[in-house]
């Protein structure tokens, strides 16, 4: 079913009314994409990416899937820390975040209600306590909101990028720059919606800032420390595709090495760093690399 959202109030800030909106308010910044969302800028109609000043009048309506009636489930989770407000992760690759069409049971958040008990599924988010997500494929950091207060502030943190958030990669080829930065916007791909692509055209799609170095070279491949300056979807797997670096194993966006038909995407989110959101201590949670790059790295060293 849908769940019919509105909201009004006044922005304090200057900026592009998606950014500076979702940051006063709580709203996803995602809302603002979704092709249901109406907005409105002092009573007239406006794109995401208007540019806002303090005292301005913002309406946004839009839809959205709500998944009701979902049950918990006794999954494992590999907890990094816990307090009375966030639980953070090491999420394992292939767990689905939230349901979704088709997806209904073996997620995240069906584990998180078998651990905390239907008051954490009965957020007015139908994705009670995630602030971020990871693609099924990744492994790695995640933090969960436990409190609706520290869901709404780590979604503006997370929407002013406050964080910083670091992937480890192992991509198609010899990187030749060992620093380098890939900026294009993203775009759903018109020929299938499952996918997106880049464009070099400024007033189509979203900006994306993708930041890297190289860490090791391997034979025909590079290991790669990412850090992502925008939480575009798919968007490090992107990137990399767009200057011919694709992401070993990635089903999508990599193109199939017959040497290695089993390699699972090899994207791992390393660390993420956060202001804690009662007591804003700046906190840096991290994770080795799982045994999947262990076992790649040491075959493409020899």
């Amino acid at each position: 079913m849908n769940r019919h959202h509105v909201h009004n109030f006044t922005v304090h800030e200057s900026g592009r009314l998606d950014a500076v909106a979702s940051a006063e308010s709580g709203i996803p910044r995602s809302a603002f994409s979704l092709s249901s969302a109406v907005i409105l800028l002092n009573g007239r109609s406006a794109k995401k990416s208007a540019k806002v000043k303090d005292g301005d009048e913002i309406s946004i309506e839009y839809d959205e899937e709500v998944f009701e009636g979902l049950e918990g489930e006794d999954i494992p989770l590999e907890i990094l820390y816990e307090d009375d407000s966030i639980l953070v992760i090491n999420k394992a690759q292939g767990m689905v975040v939230h349901p979704g069409a088709g997806v209904h049971s073996g997620t995240l958040v069906n584990a998180l209600i078998s651990k905390y008990g239907d008051d954490f599924a009965s957020s007015s988010d139908e994705r009670p306590g995630i602030v971020h997500r990871l693609d099924k494929d990744t492994s790695g950091v995640m933090v969960i909101a436990k409190t609706p207060d520290a869901l709404e502030a780590l979604q503006r943190q997370f929407a002013s990028r406050e964080t910083e958030k670091h992937y480890a990669a192992i991509v198609k080829g010899v990187v030749p720059e060992m620093h380098g930065f890939v900026e294009l916007n993203i775009e759903r791909d018109p020929r299938d919606r499952k996918k997106f692509r880049t464009t070099e055209r400024p007033d189509k799609g979203k900006t994306a800032l993708t930041e890297y170095r190289v860490e090791k070279i391997l034979s025909g491949y590079t290991l790669i420390d990412v850090e992502i300056h925008t939480g575009r979807t798919h968007q490090i797997r992107v990137h990399m595709k767009a200057i011919d670096h694709p992401i070993l194993g990635d089903p999508i966006y990599g193109v199939r090495d017959p040497r290695y038909p089993e390699a699972t995407l090899m994207l791992h989110a390393r660390s993420l760093a956060i202001n804690h959101p009662v007591t804003g201590e700046r906190m840096e949670f991290s994770t080795p690399l799982p045994e999947r790059f262990e076992e790649y790295l040491s075959l493409l060293s020899r």
